[in-house]
């Protein structure tokens, strides 16, 4: 019978946290001495709708997971619990770390289908036993990131700050939001621990229970402007919106005119909204006051605000964002493309992947060569992928958390700028795709013949793993 499996407290590092199935390979590899270096590829076959781009992010919790990975009694206790074996049965892989190699696309990058965001490498059953978290941690984040990317080109250079963590699907994913926003560009995040940790400007208003907290609206507006030490934005749509614009007015002309200012928007019709409230302030004095709009938005109800001649200054954008909520996921895969020195591939109609460990040179423009790792680059072309892994260390010592997103802010603002406009566009975006080396595409076809004529070689089982 399993033995009893104790109370887990760890997260980071957990090997526990990955599907059955990673075990019983990496148990069957061990066993059959399948156990020479492999090299997996993580990639997505084709953008999910309407993307024309991805942005690269996740990789340092990736890096975290490596560097803390180790198969401890714990685990074996839990792998032993969910087979129903004895632990016996799984105490070859006690101990077990990492030990290989990792090249990935750096946070911030923009990235194509097609095109690995990490590569692997590690003795086959190491390799095996990270597909799950590192699945999970690139797919996650990058579809916030490339998400919220596109709520930035919306906003036409107006801020977005993100209010997305009461909706996020728990909190780790709050955490995760907040931190893509600001690597693509947004402006703040209501997240204070996430303020706190990567270095960004913690935001906020009120909320209307707030407002119904006191006798009249007028008075609330005014304990709010006493009570709080940064910007006095004031929520004016709990009850008629037009007319809590005239009061907001009236708590608002007391301030210091160095006092930053603004009214939120929540509900109704925005654009309209906006331009009344615009008109109400200008009259009364209050142009620096700002116009903050929120509810329910995303880059398509950014993108048609500003397109009506909405006169808004701060986009407040949260659930459907936070959520990715049109296209919530990332269609990733982490596929075996060589195992001891040679290239591997699966012929699966419409999920073929191609052989050998991958490099993407990046031209001017974006316009992407995919190729082999050991090939020279083309002029004009700069590798993509950079190794941040070797034997399992890291190349160079980590940034802090802050500097971190600080730089990958800057790769992002560097790749956008290098995007053809009909990619950047939020509807109906031209998708771009690499275009592959002859060398790789060499090597495509001698795999596929040697697979077609059945010359697998002594080890030919496993191509196709």
């Amino acid at each position: 019978m399993p033995e009893s499996t104790p109370t887990r407290t760890r997260s980071r590092g957990d090997a526990a946290v990955t599907d059955l199935y990673e075990i019983t390979m990496a148990l069957a590899y061990l066993h059959e001495g399948v156990t020479e270096p492999a090299t997996f590829s993580l990639f997505t076959r084709e953008l999910p709708a309407e993307r024309g781009f991805l942005v690269a992010a996740g990789l340092t919790d990736v890096i975290d997971f490596l560097a803390d990975f180790v198969i401890t009694d714990d685990d074996l206790a839990v792998f032993a619990a969910a087979l129903g074996v004895p632990v016996a049965d799984v105490a070859r892989l006690g101990g077990t770390r990492f030990t290989g190699d990792v090249w990935a696309v750096p946070e911030g990058r923009v990235v194509l289908a097609g095109e690995p965001l990490l590569e692997l490498t590690a003795p086959l059953p190491q390799a095996q036993l990270m597909e799950t978290w590192v699945l999970n941690q690139i797919s996650h984040q990058t579809t916030l990131a490339s998400k919220a990317a596109r709520s930035v080109l919306a906003a036409r250079g107006r801020p977005v700050v993100d209010f997305s963590l009461r909706r996020t699907h728990g909190v780790e994913a709050g955490m995760h939001a907040a931190r893509a926003g600001a690597i693509v560009g947004f402006a703040a995040t209501s997240n204070v621990a996430a303020a706190h940790a990567y270095g960004l400007r913690a935001t906020g208003t009120m909320a209307h229970s707030f407002v119904l907290a006191f006798p009249t609206e007028t008075t609330s507006f005014e304990a709010f402007a006493r009570s709080t030490t940064g910007p006095v934005t004031l929520l004016v749509d709990t009850y008629d919106t037009e007319q809590g614009v005239h009061r907001a007015v009236e708590v608002l002309r007391r301030l210091p005119a160095d006092r930053d200012i603004g009214v939120r928007l929540d509900s109704g019709d925005l654009g309209a909204l906006a331009v009344r409230a615009r008109r109400i302030l200008d009259a009364a004095g209050l142009a620096r006051a700002r116009i903050v709009v929120s509810g329910g938005l995303d880059e398509y109800g950014v993108e048609d605000l500003l397109a009506a001649g909405a006169p808004v200054d701060v986009f407040a954008v949260g659930t459907k964002v936070g959520t990715a909520a049109d296209s919530p996921y990332l269609d990733a895969a982490y596929k075996l493309v060589e195992y001891a020195g040679r290239p591997v591939m699966k012929l699966s109609t419409g999920k073929a992947t191609a052989p050998g460990a991958k490099q993407v040179f990046r031209g001017p423009g974006c316009a992407d060569v995919l190729a082999l790792r050991n090939e020279e680059a083309p002029p004009g072309t700069q590798p993509l992928l950079e190794q941040v892994l070797r034997a399992g260390l890291l190349l160079r010592p980590r940034d802090a958390p802050a500097d971190e997103v600080a730089i990958a802010r800057r790769r992002f603002a560097a790749d956008l700028a290098e995007l053809p406009a009909a990619t950047r566009t939020v509807r109906s975006p031209r998708g771009l795709h690499p275009v592959c080396s002859p060398q790789l595409q060499a090597l495509t076809e001698q795999v596929q013949q040697r697979l077609a004529t059945g010359e697998l070689g002594a080890a030919g089982r496993h191509d196709r793993v």
